[in-house]
């Protein structure tokens, strides 16, 4: 188990990459008809991720590398679980992998990137009301 300050360190650093996730999914969402959906879907699912990790790393859990949401939900408990239901956990994983490569998906609707950044926007503010205000404040 990390030391306080540590932890809070720790915590910062998943929260601002995350903070940089979601400022890259939603300023690029801004270029509407024009907007790389995938992109957007995939900065939107990675912002999710890191404060999942964020959660856990307060929690106390040992992280892996997963892009899993699924599986990082499953390893917080119960009662601090954002409300993020199967189907959301499903899509947003696929974004994480699918979307990287070419050829491995279909195109995106932009409704559906706006539904992402949105989930994203969800639950960053659920994480945020649980993380110590100091692990929020950027480094």
């Amino acid at each position: 188990m990390l030391a306080h300050d540590e932890t809070t360190h720790v915590i910062q650093q998943w929260v601002q990459k995350a903070e940089n996730d979601l400022k890259n999914a939603t300023h690029t969402l801004k270029l509407g008809a024009e907007c790389p959906t995938d992109t957007v879907c995939f900065h939107a699912q990675q912002c999710v991720e890191k404060y999942l990790k964020s959660m856990l790393v307060f929690e106390g859990t040992d992280i892996s590398r997963t892009h899993h949401i699924s599986a990082l939900m499953e390893l917080l408990p119960a009662n601090i679980r954002p409300d993020l239901s199967p189907e959301e956990q499903e899509m947003l994983t696929d974004y994480a992998v699918s979307t990287r490569y070419p050829g491995d998906y279909e195109p995106i609707p932009l409704g559906d990137a706006r539904r992402a950044v949105q989930i994203a926007r969800r639950i960053r503010k659920h994480a945020r009301s649980l993380l110590p205000p100091a692990s929020l404040k950027r480094e």
